[in-house]
Order: structure tokens, then sequence, then C-alpha cells
């Protein structure tokens, strides 16, 4: 019976400074409606297809208490534990909108050979990695291992 349960990806919590400003931020630099920011600013959501990201304060007693308190890169040299990988029909023209309303730019898009797609990446205002590809690989394709190898991902 338990190989019958199969999880459904519900949403990401982004843990972060100020709720309000990601919130703003995720929605003129990447493009995402807002779903919900309530009055009391604890909680956001942007509207993400059949998934959610959410965002929450770094420090809650809720969960510092329950699972652990957050931690946060010490330096522009550390990156938290997470990416988000956003993927756009048109890569160059998401990333140009994300640095011109305030993501910084880490690598700008280029081809990838080995991983079959174009990739950039930049950092949101509290420092997480932002991944900005054409999702060419989240179709069926073959995509190089090793340099040599061809294998077929997505049968």
């Amino acid at each position: 019976m338990a190989s019958d349960l199969k999880p459904a990806f519900a949403y990401t919590i982004v843990y972060v400074k100020d709720v309000a400003k990601p919130v703003e931020f995720y929605a003129k630099a990447f493009g995402y409606n807002v779903r919900r920011l309530d009055e009391s600013h604890r909680w956001g959501e942007l509207e993400s297809g059949q998934t959610t990201i959410a965002f929450t304060g770094q420090h809650q007693h809720e969960t510092d208490d329950l699972t652990g308190v957050v931690q946060v890169p010490k330096s522009d040299r550390e990156r938290p534990p997470t990416e988000l990988c956003l993927v756009y029909s048109d890569v160059d023209a998401a990333f140009k909108r994300a640095v011109e309303n305030g993501a910084v730019l880490v690598s700008q898009p280029q081809n990838k050979q080995d991983w079959g797609h174009r990739v950039g990446y930049v950092r949101d205002i509290d420092g997480m990695t932002v991944r900005n590809e054409d999702g060419k690989l989240c179709s069926p394709t073959k995509i190089r291992l090793n340099g040599t190898k061809t294998t077929k991902l997505f049968a």
C-alpha cells in the first residue's frame, strides 16, 4: 500500500528579511503575479503554475522553535543552499528584465553545450541564486554526460 503514496510538489518557502520586498521584486524582475501578501507581511505567495513560491520571515518562533533557525550566508562569497530555476521561452529578455529591476548579475546567459540549453544566473535582493534558462532540458532530449556519453532523458 505504501507504493501508492506519490507526492505532489505544492510549494517552496523562501525565508527572507522582509516579506513584502521580495514579493514585489519577483513580480517586477521575473514577471510573477502576486497571489497573496497578508496584512501582517509575514507571508506572501506568487502564482507559479501548478506550484507556489512562498515567502516568509527568516525568524519566526513558530518555525525556529520547531525546525531550527534559518542560516543565512555571511558574505557575498557564500550562497543559500537552495537555488530557484525559472524557465522562459526567451531567457535573454527575461534575464535583462531581472537585472533592470534590481537582480544582481552573476553570469550572463550562455549556451551550455553539455547541458543542451541556455542559462544565466542572478541573485535576488536577499542573495538567493536564481537560474534563468530556456527550458530545453525540461522536454524529452538527449544530453551529454562527462563530455562524451549521450543519455536519453524523459523517455
